[in-house]
């Protein structure tokens, strides 16, 4: 049996790891929030005091975690699990940059480490429903090492490239996202001053051009849609907060090549207002309140 190592067991961590301990792997979990690992214990995992416990004597290492120096950290740090299992294979299915994304592919090469950077797409309805997308980066040798968990969380397996290639993928698809939901919002909170119902216009764009995957699953205006998290007092499917970080991560990647992304820079700017007012924790789709409080 694969004994697999799972690091960060937060709101998508923890559902990943989940579906890997229902197909029968065996799983050790470590995430600093006590609660957490509670709820991974009850799902059948084992849990671990430590990054280096987590790892140690695993074929395989998964992080799910929330900033580049995050993942440096445990991969590279004094505890640091590359300096623990040469030959193991490390799974990234954090949302970080690229360049610590080529670092740190560079550095398992190092330590005789087989790495993808493999960020998702879902939400964490497509985290339970092991439905999620992922975007690798890597070798294809390591893709093909790699499949049989990706295939276990995921649905949609996309080798976007070469080392940090998953991470560019996922960047340029998050800052689509937060752009089709503060132009959803736009419209909706327009619609309401000119006197058109919100249902009447949720029926229209998912019938029309207009249509896009923000509005038939996060629409954000309740009960559109019984699942969205606007019809559940905006509790998070993807939260505000974690939507400017990979806006952040999209701004910072264009300014390091140059390119000019008028809009994205817009959006990142109307987030940074919304999290820093004290709603980061809502789900990215009530920024529609920000918008119609404008």
């Amino acid at each position: 049996m694969t004994r697999i190592g799972f690091i960060g067991l937060g709101n998508m961590g923890l559902p990943m790891a989940t579906n890997l301990i229902k197909a029968s792997y065996e799983v050790t979990g470590f995430d600093l929030n006590p609660e957490v690992l509670a709820k991974f214990q009850a799902t059948g995992g084992h849990k671990a005091n430590s990054v280096s416990e987590t790892a140690l004597n695993k074929t395989v290492i998964i992080t799910m975690l929330q900033t580049g120096e995050q993942v440096k950290r445990v991969c590279l740090g004094a505890q640091g699990f590359y300096h623990l299992v040469p030959n193991a294979l490390h799974i990234d299915c954090s949302s970080i940059d690229v360049e610590s994304t080529q670092q740190l592919h560079q550095e398992a090469t190092a330590h005789k480490l087989v790495m993808i950077d493999a960020p998702v797409s879902g939400g964490v309805r497509g985290a339970e429903a092991a439905t999620l997308t992922l975007m690798v980066g890597g070798e294809k040798e390591a893709l093909e090492l790699a499949m049989p968990y990706l295939t276990t969380i995921g649905k949609k397996i996309i080798h976007a490239g070469g080392a940090g290639a998953g991470q560019a993928a996922k960047i340029c698809n998050n800052m689509i996202l937060g752009i089709s939901m503060v132009a959803i919002s736009e419209a909706f909170v327009l619609a309401a001053k000119l006197g058109l119902s919100a249902e009447k216009l949720f029926e229209v764009v998912t019938n029309s051009s207009g249509q896009c995957w923000a509005m038939t699953n996060y629409a954000p205006v309740p009960d559109l849609v019984p699942a969205a998290p606007a019809s559940h007092n905006y509790q998070p499917g993807f939260s505000a907060a974690m939507m400017l970080k990979d806006l952040k991560l999209s701004q910072d990647s264009a300014n390091a090549v140059s390119v000019q992304t008028p809009i994205g820079q817009q959006v990142t700017q109307l987030y940074q207002r919304f999290v820093q007012a004290g709603d980061g924790g809502l789900d990215f789709s009530a920024i529609i309140k920000s918008l119609a409080a404008d």
